[in-house]
């Protein structure tokens, strides 16, 4: 199966609102899906005889910054038995200073492994995921202020008396 019988299968699902994502001189293409049908997609793509995705190598977030006002999250499928690879795209809002985090569906009771990269995401960039079973830091303490990897973070000048800027 090609990308492109892939991108035809998901479209014939889930509609035109699935769109192939130019990656300029990348080497893998990827397909842009809409946040609201992101597990489901994911869902399918598991269980279809056609691409049995089992495994989800890595899931990912980009911060446009606040200029552009999105956040992009990847995710790097796998299917063993067929030797197929896929990215997916989300395109997020990003948040201002004191509104909700953006969300998206967590896919963690699609690949288990999910759990940790979505985690992953919420603790460095802020991103939330509507359903995950335990949505909490995994790498900063639980008190931290605010998410280190998206552009504009400030790093707070102590944390619980210690200087931690300089």
């Amino acid at each position: 199966m090609t990308f492109q019988d892939i991108k035809q299968l998901l479209i014939g699902q889930f509609g035109e609102s699935i769109v192939e994502q130019e990656n300029g001189s990348g080497p893998q293409p990827s397909l842009r899906i809409p946040a609201g049908k992101m597990a489901e997609a994911c869902l399918f793509l598991r269980d279809s005889d056609q691409t049995y995705f089992d495994y989800l190598s890595c899931l990912t977030a980009i911060d446009n910054g606040p200029e552009a006002g999105t956040m992009e999250l990847f995710y790097n499928l796998y299917s063993i038995p067929y030797h197929l690879s896929l990215t997916l795209q989300v395109l997020i809002p990003r948040n201002q200073t004191g509104e909700p985090l953006p969300s998206v569906p967590t896919v963690s009771q699609v690949w288990p492994t999910a759990d940790w990269h979505e985690r992953e995401a919420y603790d460095l960039m802020g991103i939330g995921f509507s359903g995950h079973p335990d949505l909490r830091r995994l790498l900063l303490p639980a008190d931290w202020e605010d998410h280190p990897l998206r552009q504009d973070y400030q790093l707070q000048e102590y944390y619980h008396g210690i200087q931690v800027k300089y």
